[in-house]
Order: C-alpha cells, then sequence, then structure tokens
C-alpha cells in the first residue's frame, strides 16, 4: 500500500490502539512514551519500536541507529533507494528512508496482518510515503519475489532462541542475497542473551553465504561492551558489494562517530576472529 497524503497528516490515534494478533495470539498497543517522548509499539507487553512523528530522523533505539548510520553513507545523501524491510514493527526505518532519501521506494514484509493496520492507523506515515506492505512469511515472501532486486535489504526478526528456524540459516541468506543490487547491502539486526553464540552463530552462517557469493565478509555494528564483554544485546550484522566499496574504511570512520557510543565496528576480519573466539574455535 502508499500511504495517502490525507492518512499522513491524520491525527495520532485517529484509529485503534491495540489489537490481537491472530497469528502470535499477542496483544499489540501503541502507547505514548513518557520517558523519550514519541509512541512506542508494545507487543504481548515488550516494546518493540518507537516512533517520533514530530522528528521521523530521531531513532531511539540503539541497534536501528547502527543501521539507520549506515543507510545514510552507501549511497549519495538524499538519493533514493529501494529498500526491502523483513519485520515491520511501528515502521520506525521506513519513516527514517523517507525523511532522508524523500522518494524512495519500499516494500515491507510483516506476518502479523493486524499490524500494519494498527501502525499506519494510529501513528500516520510521512507525507509521500512510498510503501507497499506484503502480509506472509519472510522467506516465502521474498521467494515470491523472484527477478526483483534492491539497493538494501534489512532483516530484523532475530531475537536469540525464539527466532523462526528457517530463517536462521545459511540457505536463506543464500537465498536473499541475489535480491540485492551489484553494490546492494544486506543489514541484518541479532539481539542475544549473555554470551551472544547465537548472534554470532548467525555471523558464521552469513559470512558462509557471503563467501559463496564471492562478498567481502561480514561487518559487525554494536556496542563495544558487547564485543568486550559478550553481554546480553543487539549486534548488527553488514554484507554485500556496496562494502567492496573503496570507500568504506570512510564509511567506518563515519559510523564510528555516528554511534552510539560507545561503539564497535568490526570489519570482516575482525569480525570472523570475534565469532571464532565466542565460539571456541579460536
Amino acid at each position: 500500500m502508499t500511504a495517502p497524503d490525507a492518512l499522513a497528516s491524520a491525527s495520532p490515534f485517529s484509529a485503534r490502539r491495540s489489537v490481537r494478533l491472530s497469528r502470535s495470539g499477542q496483544e499489540a498497543w501503541i502507547v505514548a512514551d513518557e520517558v523519550d517522548e514519541g509512541w512506542v509499539l508494545q507487543i504481548g507487553g515488550i516494546d518493540q519500536s518507537h516512533v517520533d512523528l514530530a522528528d521521523p530522523t530521531r531513532v531511539v533505539h540503539e541497534y536501528l541507529r547502527r543501521i539507520a548510520n549506515v543507510l545514510d553513507a552507501f549511497r549519495l545523501a538524499g538519493e533514493p533507494i529501494r529498500v526491502l524491510h523483513l519485520g515491520a514493527g511501528a515502521l520506525t526505518l521506513p519513516r527514517y528512508v523517507q525523511a532522508t532519501r524523500p522518494g524512495s521506494p519500499q516494500v515491507v514484509v510483516e506476518i502479523e496482518r493486524e499490524l500494519p493496520t494498527l501502525v499506519t492507523g494510529a501513528l500516520p506515515l510521512p507525507a509521500g510515503t512510498a510503501l507497499e506492505v506484503v502480509i506472509g512469511d519472510a522467506r516465502e515472501s521474498l521467494a515470491a519475489m523472484e527477478g526483483e532486486r534492491f539497493d538494501a535489504i534489512v532483516l530484523d526478526v532475530f531475537s536469540g532462541q525464539e527466532s523462526p528456524a528457517h530463517l536462521a540459516t545459511r540457505n536463506f541468506y543464500l537465498e536473499a542475497l541475489p535480491h540485492l543490487e551489484r553494490d546492494g547491502l544486506l543489514l541484518v539486526n541479532v539481539g542475544d542473551d549473555a554470551g551472544l553464540r547465537f548472534a554470532t552463530g548467525q555471523a558464521r552462517e552469513l559470512e558462509r553465504a557471503a563467501a559463496e557469493h564471492g562478498l567481502s565478509g561480514v561487518w559487525l555494528l554494536a556496542d563495544s561492551g558487547l564485543v568486550t564483554h559478550l553481554r546480553e544485546g543487539n549486534l548488527v550484522l553488514a554484507t554485500g558489494g556496496a562494502l567492496s566499496s573503496p570507500a568504506v574504511e570512510d564509511w567506518r570512520v563515519a559510523w564510528n562517530k555516528a554511534g552510539p557510543h560507545p561503539a564497535a565496528v568490526l570489519d570482516p576480519m575482525e569480525t570472523a576472529d570475534f565469532v571464532a573466539r565466542v565460539l571456541g574455535e579460536a
């Protein structure tokens, strides 16, 4: 669907504030954020996404801010990009892309049918947002997009052992990478418990898929405390032809500077060493 200007100018909470999700059976709510201001999507009583309607470029969740920083750097500022989002949440990142790269055509795949309607009804998208919403499983929906390519694919469905097993494999990454442009970018958010064995396992799976596609490897962005002390948190993994650019070291400087801090940005060799250490292979 494409967000019409009428929807974009509607008042917050002009539609329902909650809905029961038919697939998971959990209740989803849009509530005011009394700490960071803005609005929060809660599912099953847990905060999932944050939205600032007044300023869509304000991204509160640190892992999503890191993803936004990477998207900022890999194309010229303001240049529209075609983005596929696997996992919708409150559409925080599609809002950010529209605000920073107006006119970007975007596609969101979401397995919970009721969620996008709840979110766009309560928290209207910015005027002019071109967003197609596909309801379905991420892997099945991607397979149905035969021949379609994107400048960037963002995968945001992993949370430790609760992650969909059919997505947490090298084979899924092998299916996803051909949907990138030659200079495209795949970004994967993985949340994990202390020890980070699931997250680093995902990094290993992505490394293997990247190698089969002749890519330079996997970059890793995170809070530096996670890398040093293996604390609970989120790792952002990145691969794709874009990261073979001669400008990638300049991008690395920019990502480190942009934070959130303390920040760690590991290149493919450093990522491989970190993964080997966590998995007991070093």
